[in-house]
């Protein structure tokens, strides 16, 4: 049932990536959202992630599909800088999101350095230890947007 919820709000971001069609790379990022929704439907697909539970897979899966929408959202102009910082913020509260963060780790290491990708995956590394070291529980104040 959860797996069906899921499947569901992943195929409402791939009705939203077709509406994407006359923006570059669109195409790319609805072939995206359909090979995660088959791996959140599927979980003999998403076997080819790391060994962890299925019900994690289906976690980390969705949590990049939130992160990944909100990259897209940014990189078609629909989200400043400050925006995605925010919203960045946002996803970091949750533990799953961010055990999900800490383990595509490799992955973002084998970014281009200078991609737009790379650099706001720092920034959002970077969000990531100030809100674990920050003394409070006011966490929209935690970290400054760059610019």
């Amino acid at each position: 049932m959860v797996s069906a919820e899921i499947g569901r709000a992943v195929g409402a971001a791939v009705a939203l990536a077709a509406q994407w069609q006359s923006h570059t790379g669109s195409q790319e990022q609805r072939l995206h959202w359909e090979m995660l929704s088959k791996a959140i439907d599927g979980p003999e697909l998403a076997e080819v992630l790391d060994a962890v539970s299925p019900r994690k897979q289906r976690q980390f899966l969705f949590a990049h599909a939130l992160y990944t929408n909100t990259l897209a959202y940014h990189r078609m102009g629909n989200m400043s800088r400050e925006e995605f910082f925010g919203f960045a913020r946002s996803m970091l509260r949750n533990p799953v999101f961010r055990e999900y963060w800490n383990a595509s780790r490799p992955h973002r290491a084998t970014l281009v350095g200078s991609s737009e990708e790379a650099e706001l995956g720092c920034v959002v590394d970077d969000l990531l230890e100030q809100l674990e070291e920050a003394d409070t529980d006011e966490w929209w104040v935690v970290g400054e947007a760059p610019d």
